[in-house]
């Protein structure tokens, strides 16, 4: 990690001015995010939204497609600890059974995405209610997730059938799927998920975080002996780009790496991730969709900037008051979410049943570009509810 170069923030100016987004606009903020939750409910009754959407209204999928149905569950449940409403709470838990269901049947169930599906939705419910059900889902889930690790470059497989040469690689997205390893030694006791959890964290560090502190969204390992073999992109603009949300995944996942090993390496990683990431934002401080775009109109990604906000928060927490930047990143979160507010909250569209626009989903294949879609939705709630709460709250992570 030491080989990774710290870029100094590029214009100290632009951050050190105070933005008084919590006194002037997070109620309003939540409260235009609380109706589109309900109007969802309307929308998609026990049902789910689709991960991104079509002229900014998501259609109704059942819990059997996709990576993303968890972020939903995820964004019921903050709306509970928002406001103690049991309708929230009722909605989240009917859907609890559908994740045992699904991991059980084993419905598409082949890809590492394991965290995304099941932290937001039934760690969060076993954390929140001690629902039981929703503790054998998860569980259930994390053994998927740890069957996917390879002894031979010490990675978990993204995608496709275990053990093909094809398929051998790992994403960056991964690192928000470590903490149901972490919560399942947790409940369970036994290290092996842990283990597998650190070693894929070291593995990432070393091959996908280059040395100016840019990543690779995947990186391949030969399939005979482990040994890492190149970085290809597979959403970014370029092998050698940083794609904005594979970025932003860097930044909240070495957080909640330290969050859960105590590793104070993965405070300064953070940094160095971070400072890449803000140093190359536009004016308006949401991404285009690959950070190797400063400025024109390249499309944004709302849900990078959500997602980054919540690792800055996090990082936050374990920055003395004597850092520099700590004071710089505090208004970074908060100009972001001022951002985010005035110019991609979906309050305006009456139409939509999203929460956040101007979203990418895959800009290379043309799917979910200038939409809105359910992971940015959910990252933007996690993150009003962490500053509604003074940083305070507990992550389902």
């Amino acid at each position: 990690m030491s080989n990774i170069v710290f870029e100094p923030i590029s214009d100290r100016n632009r951050f050190a001015a105070d933005c008084d987004y919590k006194n002037t606009t997070l109620d309003k903020a939540i409260k235009a995010a609380l109706a589109k939750v309900d109007y969802g409910l309307e929308c998609f009754g026990e049902g789910f939204p689709w991960g991104s959407s079509e002229n900014n209204v998501y259609r109704r999928v059942e819990n059997d497609c996709g990576w993303h149905t968890g972020f939903w569950t995820g964004i019921l449940w903050l709306s509970y600890e928002l406001t103690g409403d049991e309708k929230y709470r009722r909605a989240a838990e009917a859907h609890v059974p559908t994740f045992l269901t699904r991991i059980e049947q084993e419905i598409v169930t082949c890809h590492h995405d394991m965290g995304f599906l099941y932290t937001p939705s039934c760690v969060a419910a076993y954390k929140l209610t001690a629902n039981e059900i929703a503790k054998k889902a998860a569980l259930l889930a994390a053994d998927n997730l740890l069957s996917r690790y390879h002894e031979k470059g010490e990675f978990i497989q993204a995608w496709g059938p275990v053990n093909h040469p094809d398929f051998n690689r790992m994403i960056i997205d991964c690192l928000l799927n470590l903490p149901l390893l972490y919560w399942a030694t947790e409940v369970t006791g036994n290290a092996k998920y842990e283990d597998a959890a650190r070693r894929h964290y070291r593995s990432t560090v070393s091959n996908i975080v280059r040395e100016d502190a840019s990543t690779y969204h995947t990186f391949y390992f030969d399939y005979e002996t482990g040994k890492p073999s190149c970085g290809k992109t597979a959403q970014g603009y370029s092998d050698d780009s940083s794609w904005a949300r594979g970025q932003a995944w860097g930044v909240y996942g070495s957080m909640l790496n330290r969050v859960y090993t105590g590793d104070k390496h993965s405070v300064e990683l953070c940094k160095k991730l971070l400072n890449y990431f803000l140093n190359r934002l536009p004016e308006d401080m949401v991404p285009h969709w690959d950070l190797v775009f400063t400025s024109g109109d390249e499309p944004r990604d709302s849900s990078a900037a959500a997602i980054a906000v919540c690792g800055i928060m996090e990082l936050v927490k374990f920055l003395p008051d004597s850092d520099a930047d700590k004071k710089l990143y505090e208004n970074a979160a908060l100009h972001i979410m001022q951002s985010l507010y005035d110019n991609y909250r979906s309050e305006p569209v009456p139409e939509c049943n999203g929460l956040l626009l101007h979203a990418v989903q895959n800009k290379k294949s043309g799917a979910g570009v200038d939409e809105c879609n359910l992971w940015g939705d959910y990252f933007y709630m996690e993150a009003l509810v962490r500053m509604k709460t003074d940083n305070k709250w507990k992550l389902y992570w």
